[in-house]
């Protein structure tokens, strides 16, 4: 069937439903009445010949159509967001450069696809030169506020006032031992607090005492700069350390290293974009953000 403009908006209405895990949840955003979100939905099902969810007193429940009907969707309305982007990119013919700055080894992160964000970012605006820069939080801020970045991406330990900051994900940060070390082959059972206080624990220095904080440490055996001298650290197996759980991840596949307790040392550090929502050459900025989100959402699934 051909779609039309009517089925387009039934479509993000059906999207909307779904994304609320119900009529009764996307009632407020819809701004519709119950009976007027599941008149729309009959009619949508009617149209595609499908049946897209169950609804009732047993609750409400996609139907494997309506979950193909939902992926398609998305795929559709991402590309008219690209066609959008890449017409205003031919409107303002954008030009000059955009300055970003990313923490240090985001690249094994499959919640941070910053490959497809430049190619679409390309393709949208060709004019555009990208300069990028790896730096420490504090120092990405920094740079952010001097009018020196865009566009800074990291988990922050503190956030600066006057900049905007767009949510992006959380990034799953667990405690390593590597072999060698007394305790990787020690039961998790039989690690607490006082246990992993008689040894050595490195600490980076941009996260200040975060690392140390659940240790009562007053002071770190090593401090680094980057996740790579924390990680040749803990595989000397004289150090214990904090790592980002997808950076760690190959040293673990090669019985490198081990996670310790992950439930009781582990946490969850939130990842943002941080920029001047106040400079005068917002478009590219704008556009840039707008695909990195969409990226990043489609990454989490």
């Amino acid at each position: 069937m051909a779609l039309d403009t009517a089925d387009i908006r039934l479509l993000r209405l059906f999207m909307t439903i779904v994304e609320a895990g119900g009529f009764a949840a996307a009632q407020g955003e819809l701004n519709l009445s119950l009976s007027t979100i599941s008149t729309h939905v009959s009619t949508l099902e009617t149209r595609l010949g499908v049946v897209l969810c169950k609804r009732g007193r047993s609750g409400f429940e996609v139907t494997p159509e309506g979950q193909a009907v939902y992926d398609e969707g998305r795929r559709l309305f991402g590309a008219v967001e690209r066609f959008d982007a890449r017409i205003r990119g031919l409107k303002q013919r954008m030009t000059g450069t955009l300055a970003l700055g990313l923490v240090d080894n985001t690249i094994t992160d499959p919640q941070l696809p910053l490959e497809k964000v430049f190619a679409r970012f390309a393709e949208a605006a060709p004019e555009v030169a990208l300069s990028i820069v790896t730096r420490s939080p504090a120092e990405l801020l920094r740079d952010v506020i001097a009018g020196q970045l865009h566009v800074a991406i990291s988990g922050f330990p503190r956030l600066a006032l006057g900049l905007a900051y767009l949510p992006l994900y959380v990034e799953s940060q667990k405690f390593y031992c590597g072999r060698g070390h007394p305790l990787f082959t020690v039961d998790d059972a039989d690690i607490d607090i006082d246990e992993v206080r008689r040894y050595r624990v490195v600490a980076r220095g941009y996260w200040g005492q975060r690392d140390l904080k659940i240790f009562a440490l007053g002071a770190a055996s090593a401090t680094v700069s980057d996740m790579e001298a924390e990680a040749r650290l803990i595989l000397s197996g004289a150090y214990l350390g904090y790592l980002p759980e997808h950076y760690a991840r190959r040293f673990e596949a090669a019985g490198l290293m081990r996670p310790i307790r992950p439930s009781l040392f582990g946490y969850q550090a939130s990842f943002q974009a941080a920029y001047d929502n106040t400079r005068s050459d917002n478009a590219i900025v704008t556009l840039f953000l707008e695909l990195l989100a969409e990226e990043v959402r489609q990454a989490a699934g």
